[in-house]
This record gives structure tokens, C-alpha cells and sequence, in this order.
């Protein structure tokens, strides 16, 4: 992973964890408000991913790259979801051009480690000028933040996680928003139950 070259933006996820978040959304959203919920759509979610981290359709440099780190062989509860499928693959949107790399976590190295080791390889490649990190915050939220703290201040780091965490020197989102639009949910919906 060091010798590469990587985009301005970068967007580093945990796809099994986002996999099984969907999941949850799916079936409790279908009880709350009556419906069926399709998959999420992988490239809606992706460009509010890249919203949440702060890109913008007039920015200068718009193109990304997202690295899916995985031990399952498919996302289910995504469309497209297969990592075979999504692994080199390109599709270009209002925010520009996303590069997919699907990376599977071999039985040598723990889902956590490779995750903290490829943020830790991004957040100090020069190139990458903003990081936009979807972790399994529940587990390893203190490495992940621990993994950040000595990062050039200059860089525009997000972290999205369910639920607001303590403080760390980046920004955070909550992740069941860029989720919810992904699969279709909408507030009016939502509002309509409560």
C-alpha cells in the first residue's frame, strides 16, 4: 500500500461494518415505516460519503479513490455489493470520478490492524489531501483516533461513525445519514411515524 499512487481524496471504509449497518437500518426502517427497503446504492452512497468528508461538485480536485477493505465475499445489503464486481471499477458522478480498490483482509493480519495500518499509510501520504475514514467505530475507535492524532493539520480528515465519539483532531459524521439516502429512506417518511 505505500508505493502507491493515491488520489487527493481518499475514502477508506470497512465494508463488512457498513455491510451489517445497512443491514440493521434495513430491517428496523422497514418495521418503523411500513415498506420494503431496496439495497443500498453503492454509488449514492459513496458521493454523500464524499459530502459528508466535505467535497463539493466545484471543487478543484474531485476525483477519489476509495479502498473497500473486506473479509466477506460480497456486500449484501449493497447494489452493486459483489467485491469482484466493484474491485477496479470507475463511475463518475456529480462529484467526479470514483476508483474502487477492494482489498480482502487475509488470515495473516486482523480486520483492525490492516484498518488502522492503511489509515495510518494514508493520513501520511502527502498526495492525499482529504481522508474520509468509515471505521468499525464501535471496536476500534480509540486506534482509529489514536492513528490520527500526529496527522499534518493541513489535512482534511472525516471520520463517520453511528453515534458522535470523543473528540479527535478530525471531523465527524454520523454514517446512518449517508446510509439512509443510499437506500432510499426519506425524512418525510421517518417524520410521518414519529
Amino acid at each position: 500500500m505505500n508505493e502507491m499512487k493515491w488520489k487527493s481524496n481518499v475514502i477508506l471504509v470497512d465494508a463488512d461494518y457498513v455491510d451489517k449497518v445497512a443491514f440493521n437500518l434495513i430491517v428496523n426502517f422497514e418495521r418503523m415505516i411500513g415498506r420494503r427497503i431496496p439495497q443500498a446504492d453503492m454509488a449514492k452512497w459513496l458521493e454523500c460519503v464524499a459530502l459528508d468528508g466535505g467535497l463539493r461538485p466545484e471543487s478543484r480536485s474531485r476525483d477519489s479513490q476509495v479502498v473497500l477493505l473486506h473479509r466477506q465475499p460480497q456486500m449484501e445489503n449493497f447494489n452493486p455489493g459483489s467485491f469482484t464486481e466493484l474491485d477496479g471499477k470507475a463511475f463518475t458522478g456529480e462529484l467526479g470520478e470514483f476508483l474502487i480498490s477492494c482489498v480482502q483482509v487475509e488470515n495473516l493480519v486482523t480486520m483492525d490492524d490492516l484498518f488502522v495500518d492503511s489509515l495510518q499509510v494514508l493520513a501520511n501520504a502527502a498526495e492525499v489531501k482529504r481522508l474520509i475514514v468509515v471505521p468499525d467505530a464501535e471496536h476500534i475507535y480509540n486506534k482509529v483516533r489514536e492513528a490520527l492524532r500526529h496527522t499534518d493539520p493541513d489535512k482534511h480528515i472525516t471520520v463517520l461513525a453511528m453515534q458522535p465519539m470523543p473528540a479527535g483532531v478530525f471531523r465527524q459524521e454520523i454514517l446512518g445519514y449517508s446510509l439512509m439516502a443510499a437506500l432510499g429512506i426519506r425524512s418525510e417518511e421517518i417524520n410521518r411515524v414519529s
